[in-house]
């Protein structure tokens, strides 16, 4: 029968093993594919950075309960940890407690369909089992049977492009100097690609802010530095956030050091300038142009940050129903639209809101969030719980969502900023505007929102 089947979960990230965690207490059995060779195969890549949320809202419930049987080491709540630590003192230890027999690494899942259906068929969607094509890394291909998916992959592998239009800026596939990850200067390598050179740095999100603090730091030990900030919105705005008054202190901080470097003349910022080409030059760097025909000559590397989208080709054969602007879950996506809000305040959601079409098909964590930004790990969390319950026919557990996410204390979206002086002096919907910057080093640890970068699976 369909429900003596496993529950596949993609991706081994902090979602989709918290979602195995969900399930094994419900008495259900999870399978956890991962296509890197470890979990959190993804925040490895970043491992470098520090995350802006304390240990206390990184564990799930559900893991935490299954890591108290072990010896594990609880780590200290109010600290905040890299993402090198966050893998090796949660995700690591919470994959081996669930087992190899739950977590398989190095499987990529390349597509989900009913089985004997293609998406066509409207037959036997609410009997017949999904079926789960997989590829091992050492080539070989395989499926299996489940009675129900939960896509935790994150969008990590697809960032958004330079361009301003949603596809990649004539010439940015073909220019060598633009990175779409934020840089590990603590590489002495990739810290020589910096310094002493121009860096363009593009996007308005917690990765862009991070970028900045991080190259601005580079730029006071590196006085030939130059950095140039673009966002294609027409002013700064609400860009660095609510300061002192976001309930997560660290993100506040961040935003708040941002402002102090532009302040300090580390950067030059460039607003309303929405790439439509990269041309290359004849001393090796890059002219940005405008749609507008607004040229920002002489860039030795890029840094674009402007978000992720949901990799959505590898579920072609099952129904979606998806927002047409955010590439969201229908339900959940007016509670999360940039548009309108990003300052924390979403309402709470769970299955309800995420389920599709197709019976038995989630999309949880970042790839939840489509093309939306502001996504946190314990938003993630809820949501996999709420599955977990609805699977295991819990459906009243499964409505009960309690979620409270620290607001950020100023609101206001892409699309609400992309005008000059929309909202100018205003808090949004969240209360006041950020405050004043207080003495910051521009040198410490710095800060980035976690799960815009999630594992993929």
């Amino acid at each position: 029968m369909v429900n003596d089947l496993p529950v596949v979960v993609v991706g081994a990230g902090p979602i989709g093993l918290a979602a195995a965690a969900e399930l094994r207490e419900r008495g259900l059995i999870p399978l956890v594919f991962e296509r890197g060779d470890t979990a959190g195969a993804a925040i490895a890549e970043w491992n470098h950075v520090r995350l802006f949320s304390r240990w206390a809202e990184l564990i799930a419930p559900a893991a935490r309960r299954l890591l108290g049987a072990t010896d594990w080491a609880v780590p200290d709540a109010d600290t905040y940890p890299t993402g090198q630590e966050w893998v090796r003192d949660y995700l690591a230890p919470l994959a081996t407690a669930l087992g190899d027999n739950v977590v398989h690494l190095g499987v990529e899942v390349t597509g989900v369909a009913r089985r004997g259906r293609d998406r066509i068929v409207d037959a036997g969607r609410d009997t017949e089992p999904l079926s789960v094509h997989l590829r091992r890394a050492d080539g070989s291909e395989d499926r299996v049977l489940a009675q129900a998916v939960i896509d935790a992959s994150g969008t990590w592998t697809t960032p958004n492009p330079l361009g301003g239009e949603g596809l990649p800026a004539i010439g940015e596939s073909t220019a060598r100097v633009i990175e779409y990850r934020f840089p590990d200067l603590g590489d002495a390598a990739i810290r020589t690609r910096y310094a002493g050179k121009h860096t363009v740095i593009a996007g308005s999100g917690h990765s862009a802010l991070t970028a900045i603090v991080a190259l601005a730091g580079l730029a006071e030990q590196e006085p030939e530095t130059r950095l140039s900030w673009v966002l294609r919105r027409g002013e700064v705005g609400s860009t660095f956030g609510g300061g002192d008054t976001d309930q997560l202190p660290a993100r506040g901080a961040l935003g708040l050091r941002a402002k102090a470097a532009v302040e300090a003349g580390l950067l030059r910022v460039v607003t309303g300038f929405r790439t439509a080409a990269v041309e290359p030059a004849q001393d090796g760097t890059v002219v940005l142009v405008s749609d507008t025909g607004q040229r920002l000559e002489g860039a030795d590397r890029v840094v674009a940050l402007t978000g992720f989208r949901p990799d959505l080709t590898w579920l072609s054969e099952v129904r979606l129903a998806l927002d047409p602007v955010l590439q969201a879950p229908v339900q959940l996506a007016p509670l999360i639209d940039p548009n309108v809000h990003s300052c924390g305040t979403v309402y709470p959601h769970g299955v309800k809101e995420l389920s599709h079409p197709e019976p038995g098909l989630f999309l949880a964590g970042m790839k939840s969030y489509g093309r939306a930004p502001t996504f946190l790990a314990m938003t993630g969390y809820e949501q996999v719980r709420s599955i977990a319950a609805a699977l295991a026919g819990d459906h009243e557990g499964a409505e009960r969502v309690e979620l409270v996410l620290p607001e950020t204390g100023v609101c206001g979206g892409a699309g609400v900023f992309d005008t000059v002086g929309a909202q100018a002096g205003s808090g949004g919907c969240c209360g006041g505007g950020p405050s004043e910057p207080h003495e910051l080093s521009l040198s410490a640890p710095v800060a980035i929102k976690e799960l815009n970068l999630t594992p993929t699976h």
